[in-house]
């Protein structure tokens, strides 16, 4: 009989942790003799399998780390690469490859797979007839290039002669079940050893372990899908009156929660819709919210699925689809035609599920409206702070959404619910999302280049904050901006205090509306361009946090100029160091 090893009770481990742990072994020692270990080489007659991924916030790579070790228990060696490592990956030698990946922005790959894709639309990209190949994307389908990433990646690869495994699978924000759906149905495709059950399915440590092909319910350690509920320490407007702008910053404690994090990392806030909206959404149902639906397996009224388990700020394409054909002289109708995608971006911007729902004239029935909507998913923040800084705690930096739109008060969901519903009795569920990259450089002489306006200073705070704690004693160079100095200087006193005793080599600020011509922190990186050259020359780390869509391309821009007119290169060659950069994991960036 095997001698199951178990987590003694002394061990800091919280109960939940421990009863997870003790499962997870009990299931890999009671694997019978000719299975393959999880952890150990893989058996030498194991077929090679690539798990590539295109990871931005983390997600991906988790998933196709967790791939990795299911190939494992299946027999196959797998090798697990970001996307722009394609030249270890070797893919014109052939073989077979499972590819994962997130899209950014407007349809674009993340950082980690840029290179990978401008090698596969190289003049000198190889034929690829060897290679077999299965993409599997996340993405969002509330914006209109649903997987952008993954699908270009899919056609191209097609189009260099590989040969697909599987067709292409697309996940929408909550991607778990149907990821596992369809890594399931991929392991049939990739020829696994028959008979070898999987003892992890897809799951991360949150839900039921599988241990000889049968189910065993443990109690799941905190994470994505078990939050912790946490309490909130504090809640502390940043901003100074006069300030367009409400950023607050917020302590939440873990203790007893057993959740750990590292700087660079993000926190994931499950949110709680607005009652208001939630009224004003039952009402134009006519409905009173004593309704059941079935959540899972549970029962609960529909105002209770309404404030806690669905979307109802962001339509479903499903539920414009229904609303058009249910009233097919609105002006949705219309506007939802292909030709139409431009004039339907600018109507839908600033709208939401109770906008839709009022072009009907007769409102949908329960039993046809629920399921049209999505489930309400997590938000992530970039940490501000450093564990061994705050023990025990974590922060964040978040500004609260509020504006007017179509006559109505409108409110981001999560940020309105940190700033005006956590208060002293309730809890905010939470869970650490690694980031899987975004973090300071491994040796503390390193210099940092750190570019974050307005909120984007979340993490670098957090940076910050870790290398006084160790101290490291590599130069630290901040850019942060906002709209004005006296009402939106962000962590003021903390930063002017580590630029006076030396601690942040250099402070430069961009105040935008301080003077008459816009100042923005890509045109103080374009004033300190010479300097700035030589610290990348000496090794420093570049990081960038905050918005995507015009910021980081702004300062990505200015970059590339820095590069071409102090580096003396041409547009080309500084296209080529900006690529080096990212893949030596010297320049990454915590966008959204």
């Amino acid at each position: 009989m095997t001698n199951i090893p178990h987590i003694p009770e002394t061990a800091p481990f919280t109960l939940e942790q421990r009863a997870w742990l003790n499962g997870f072994l009990a299931g890999l020692f009671s694997q019978t003799p000719s299975a393959p270990q999880l952890n150990g080489a893989p058996a030498a007659n194991a077929e090679p399998l690539l798990v590539l991924f295109g990871s931005q916030t983390g997600s991906a790579e988790g998933l196709a780390r967790r791939v990795a070790k299911e190939a494992q228990q299946r027999g196959f060696a797998p090798r697990v690469l970001a996307l722009n490592d394609h030249e270890q990956a070797n893919l014109a030698a052939g073989g077979k490859a499972v590819i994962i990946s997130s899209t950014w922005g407007d349809g674009e790959p993340p950082d980690n797979a840029v290179n990978f894709w401008s090698w596969l639309n190289a003049g000198t990209a190889p034929r690829l007839e060897n290679l077999q190949f299965a993409v599997l994307g996340l993405g969002d389908k509330s914006y209109s290039d649903f997987c952008g990433a993954s699908k270009k990646f899919d056609l191209r690869l097609e189009a260099l002669g590989a040969k697909r495994l599987a067709p292409r699978g697309e996940c929408d924000v909550d991607y778990e079940a149907a990821a596992k759906t369809w890594v399931d149905g991929l392991w049939d495709k990739l020829g696994s050893i028959a008979g070898q059950a999987s003892r992890l399915f897809l799951s991360s440590p949150n839900g039921a372990a599988h241990t000889n092909g049968e189910a065993a319910t443990i109690s799941a350690a905190f994470g994505k899908s078990n939050p912790f509920p946490a309490r909130l320490l504090k809640n502390v407007l940043l901003n100074q009156p006069g300030s367009g702008k409400e950023v607050r910053h917020y302590e939440i404690s873990l203790e007893g929660s057993g959740l750990t994090y590292n700087v660079g990392d993000a926190l994931g806030v499950l949110p709680v819709n607005c009652p208001e909206l939630v009224n004003d959404l039952l009402a134009a149902l006519h409905c009173t919210g004593d309704e059941q639906v079935k959540i899972g397996d549970a029962s609960v009224s529909l105002r209770e699925a309404f404030t806690h388990d669905y979307d109802i700020t962001r339509p479903t394409q499903e539920l414009l689809l229904a609303v058009a054909q249910h009233a097919p002289g609105s002006e949705l109708t219309a506007l939802l035609a292909p030709e139409r995608g431009d004039d339907f971006k600018k109507w839908i911007r600033g709208r939401d599920v109770f906008d839709v729902v009022g072009l009907l004239q007769t409102p949908l029935a329960v039993s046809e409206f629920v399921p049209l909507l999505r489930t309400l998913s997590p938000r992530l923040y970039s940490i501000a702070s450093s564990p061994r800084a705050h023990p025990g705690e974590v922060h964040l930096t978040v500004s609260a959404v509020r504006y007017e739109s179509h006559g109505r008060e409108r409110k981001g969901v999560a940020s309105t619910f940190l700033a005006d519903r956590v208060g002293d009795t309730d809890f905010v569920k939470v869970f650490v999302q690694s980031s899987h990259g975004f973090k300071p450089p491994t040796n503390g002489d390193t210099p940092m280049i750190m570019v974050g306006p307005g909120t984007g200073i979340a993490p670098f705070r957090a940076f910050l904050e870790e290398r006084q704690a160790t101290g490291a004693k590599g130069e630290n160079w901040l850019f942060f901006g906002d709209q004005t100095r006296a009402s939106d200087f962000l962590y003021e006193q903390q930063l002017l205090a580590w630029q006076q005793n030396g601690f942040l080599t250099r402070l430069d600020l961009a105040f935008s509306r301080d003077q008459a011509e816009k100042v923005y922190v890509q045109d103080r990186m374009l004033e300190n361009a010479a300097e700035l050259w030589s610290w990348l020359e000496a090794g420093a780390h570049f990081y960038v946090c905050g918005d995507a869509s015009r910021m980081a391309k702004d300062v990505d821009a200015a970059l590339h100029k820095i590069i071409e007119t102090v580096g003396g290169k041409s547009a080309e060659e500084a296209k080529a160091d900006v690529a080096k950069l990212k893949s030596d994991k010297r320049y990454q960036r915590d966008v959204y």
